[in-house]
């Protein structure tokens, strides 16, 4: 009899054809059951999206104007001096030149104007000659030429006949001088009257951080400030509009060959905003990873969804494989059905992340000196779909799986009597190419490597201690409930601890998902805290009040007297500075170096340096010898650790500087490890005397001063020094601070995506056992249980996953932002509990 039922059952083959027939079948249903799931894949894939597009139109934006962005096709900048006569001629051969002189200086309203007459402003100075700009056109209120706006005119005085020259400033300057359009302001050694307001500046490529607002003036008004002396802190842009018809590869190429030793930084079109693009470029990596975030808390939503969906055609399995169908065939339908949901959840993330760069603009507008391209870029959206298709394969695998290798009857015993076994190894071998191919995506596809593997790592920890803490409290809930069942008093407790440990409990999914979200946000809290901390509290602790700059060696004496003459002016230290930039590491060009990313920025450009015969303050010799202080032999140097060690050079090693046109290859003497944070006077390299004390040079001062004294202090060396520039620190952390604030924003704004997805999985994970709730709230409401003594023991439930939640998500995201604060950053880390619990506490 059974052999004969056996040979009338319906023959099923395994084919991928046959798999489509049945999941078109159940997809007519549409998509129920899979909507935690779309949501959760979606917001991931969205954020993604947005966060790649934004940079592609941005960086599509800087590519359409770098010719304006740059000022020409080439750009040559030298610092403390002009270019040769026969460089000059070279250039002006090759095509139209324009100079430009770049500097900070000391503004301040003249008596003639304003209404802070006494107050001096930080300005970023520039002075242009007759052909700029080249590329794009200035922008000014009222509009006019620029050439008009700059004209020098002769004004009568009482002493005769002055030279005022004309200026634009941003608007910025006016307010904090009470200025308007016609007043003057004096800068050095001249005035100037304000005869516009400047909108915009083609060619200002700059990052985010400024320390004062612009002012343009004429060439020969620069000249007339007395402000650039041999060694000042200036540099100068030497931009060529190349000859109709000339390669820029060729012509700087010859450039190069002509000028080997010329020591100025080259730039054309391909890299005309260095700076800026690095910004956009980290801005991106830290929303990419965080978003990945948000995708994977998704994916423990998608892994949810198709539990609970397979859990609900329980019957529809158990019967097919009762009637014949293979496993295989089983597996296949509803892979299909659950990639088809993926797919649609996929593409609606893209279409909401081709939407949104549009809106994530405003919250960076003012740091873009290039209009964003807004289009559709195949690059970013392409990879934010591998991204959620990878996801959803991850965490769809397993539970499809499991789902093939149980039997009819343990499905249908599976809601009282869970069945553990592993899937077959094919498939635990698919699950982990697939989250592998995950991790792969996003190391290969960050800008900064390092950072993608202390997020997969982190990722990877992260996951594993949230599943090892739901198993380890039903664990402890198995064994609460067990001696809670004796005691008539703690009928509640017993309650929720039951519903802990019972079959089919939410706890697992909610600690997991909602856990990883928190941890998230946590660490971006704690960052941000961190780095918050830094600007507002520490670093003005032990910072110098001012920075000043550009004192000259013959002012070097009668400034340390007058800082001292005055009340209030604290520690004064100060340093011969000079500016070069590293030629070559042990002979080898730097194109022939390996250096680390982390070190790069040292040979990006000029940077400072000075010579002494003893230690600085707090000096920390690390490997090596200070050098005697009366030394006198070849070039020898202190050289920062941290950079050494991302140079791969050590004592006895060689760095060859180019000063001013010069090379100069010294010997490594000792290493030091330099505390940046505090913001003192620190050079990466310090040269022993007897090398640079002929070259042009200047010297450079912090002061430590009470804040009464501050203004003080100011203004009596802007009233004595009119070539010196104070920096104000606090000013600078300000700006430091705003720059912050908008990149936190929009880190939170992500990572509330992260929470969203986090909280659409515990929606999902309690709608799924609802129905078993209601039946127990039936049963033990007929036992005589009342409806608040079961929400007694439902808040209790909740609040011991929320606890143990909270916990695990605060110790995971302090340790995160703890690595990434000394590891990455390299900065120093405080806990902080408040922060903590205030953010635990309104995610929860």
């Amino acid at each position: 009899m059974r052999a004969n039922t056996r040979r009338n059952l319906p023959r099923f083959s395994p084919s991928w054809a046959l798999a489509l027939r049945f999941a078109a079948r159940e997809l007519r249903g549409g998509s129920r059951g899979f909507r935690v799931m779309l949501a959760c894949l979606a917001l991931g894939v969205a954020a993604i999206a947005a966060i790649g597009s934004f940079s592609a139109a941005v960086n599509e934006g800087l590519k359409q104007d770098a010719r304006i962005l740059l000022g020409g096709d080439v750009d040559l900048r030298l610092m403390h001096r002009a270019a040769t006569e026969a460089q000059r001629k070279y250039l002006a051969a090759g095509g139209t030149v324009s100079v430009v002189a770049e500097m900070r200086a000391m503004a301040r309203a003249s008596r003639a104007g304003g209404q802070k007459a006494n107050r001096r402003v930080l300005v970023e100075l520039k002075g242009v000659d007759e052909h700029y700009p080249l590329v794009g056109a200035v922008t000014l209120a009222p509009a006019m030429a620029l050439k008009a706006a700059l004209a020098p005119a002769d004004h009568a005085s009482e002493r005769g006949a002055d030279r005022v020259f004309g200026a634009v400033a941003e608007k910025g300057l006016l307010a904090r001088l009470g200025l308007a359009v016609g007043d003057r302001v004096r800068v050095g050694a001249a005035e100037f009257v304000i005869r516009a307001v400047l909108e915009r500046e083609p060619d200002r490529a700059s990052g985010p951080f400024r320390l004062g607002p612009r002012m343009i003036i004429g060439a020969d008004a620069l000249a007339a400030t007395g402000l650039v002396m041999p060694g000042s802190l200036h540099h100068y842009h030497y931009r060529v509009k190349l000859a109709q018809g000339t390669d820029p590869d060729s012509w700087t190429a010859a450039l190069a060959k002509a000028f080997p030793d010329a020591g100025w930084r080259l730039r054309t079109t391909e890299n005309a905003a260095p700076g800026l693009r690095r910004f956009v470029e980290r801005l991106k990596l830290l929303l990419t990873l965080i978003g990945l975030s948000a995708l994977l808390v998704g994916g423990i939503g998608v892994g949810n969804a198709v539990k609970s969906y397979l859990d609900g055609k329980t019957p529809t399995i158990a019967i097919l494989k009762c009637l014949g169908a293979p496993s295989e065939l089983i597996f296949r339908t509803y892979l299909i059905q659950i990639m088809a949901m993926a797919v649609a959840g996929v593409t609606l993330g893209l279409l909401i992340g081709a939407a949104l760069p549009a809106l994530i603009v405003q919250a960076f507008a003012a740091y873009l000196p290039a209009e964003p391209r807004f289009d559709l870029y195949p690059l970013p959206l392409a990879l934010a779909g591998a991204y959620g298709v990878l996801t959803a394969l991850s965490f769809a695998l397993w539970p499809l799986a499991r789902a093939r290798e149980v039997s009819a009857a343990h499905l249908f015993r599976d809601l009282v009597s869970p069945v553990r076994r592993w899937p077959r190894p094919a498939h635990i071998a698919a699950t982990l190419c697939a989250a592998t191919a995950l991790a792969l995506l996003a190391y290969l596809s960050a800008t900064e490597p390092r950072f993608a593997l202390w997020f997969i790592a982190g990722a990877i920890a992260t996951l594993l201690m949230f599943r090892f803490a739901s198993g380890a409290l039903g664990w402890a809930a198995r064994r609460l409930s067990a001696k809670t069942a004796t005691r008539r008093r703690l009928p509640l407790l017993h309650l929720a601890l039951l519903n802990l440990h019972r079959p089919g409990s939410p706890a697992g999914i909610i600690i997991l998902s909602f856990g990883t979200a928190l941890t998230v946000f946590i660490a971006l809290a704690q960052i941000e805290g961190n780095l918050a901390l830094q600007i507002r509290e520490k670093i003005p602790d032990r910072a110098p009040s001012y920075y000043f700059i550009d004192i000259q060696p013959s002012q070097a004496a009668a400034f340390d007297a007058l800082i001292k003459s005055i009340p209030g002016a604290g520690e004064i230290r100060r340093m011969p500075s000079l500016r070069a930039r590293i030629a070559r590491i042990n002979g080898a060009r730097l194109s022939e170096a390996a250096i680390a990313p982390e070190a790069r920025w040292a040979v990006r450009g000029d940077r400072g340096l000075t010579y002494a015969a003893t230690p600085p303050p707090d000096t920390r010799l690390v490997a090596g010898k200070w050098w005697p202080a009366d030394y006198k032999g070849p070039p020898v140097i202190s050289f920062d650790a941290r950079i050494a060690r991302g140079f791969g050079v050590g004592v006895g090693d060689t760095l060859t500087f180019n000063v001013l046109g010069r090379e100069i290859t010294a010997t490594i003497a000792n290493l030091r490890e330099i505390e940046w944070s505090n913001l003192s006077m620190n050079f990466i390299t310090i040269f022993a005397p007897g090398t640079l004390e002929d070259a042009p040079q200047t010297h450079i001062a912090t002061v430590k001063a009470e804040m009464d004294a501050e203004e003080a202090l100011a203004d009596a060396v802007a009233s004595r020094f009119a070539n010196v520039t104070a920096i104000r620190v606090k000013e600078a952390l300000d700006a430091a601070a705003g720059v912050l604030a908008n990149i936190g924003a929009a880190a939170r704004g992500v990572a509330a995506l992260a929470l969203l997805a986090g909280t659409l999985v515990l929606g999902g994970a309690v709608a799924a056992g609802h129905h078993r709730r209601v039946y127990d709230s039936v049963v033990l409401k007929v036992l005589g249980a009342r409806r608040r003594e079961l929400l007694k023991a439902f808040v209790i439930e909740y609040a011991l996953i929320g606890l143990l939640t909270s916990i695990l998500a605060g110790a995971l995201g302090s340790a995160a932002a703890y690595l990434v604060l000394t590891r990455i950053m390299d900065t120093s880390w405080t806990i902080l509990p408040a922060t903590v619990v205030l953010t635990a506490l309104v995610c929860t």
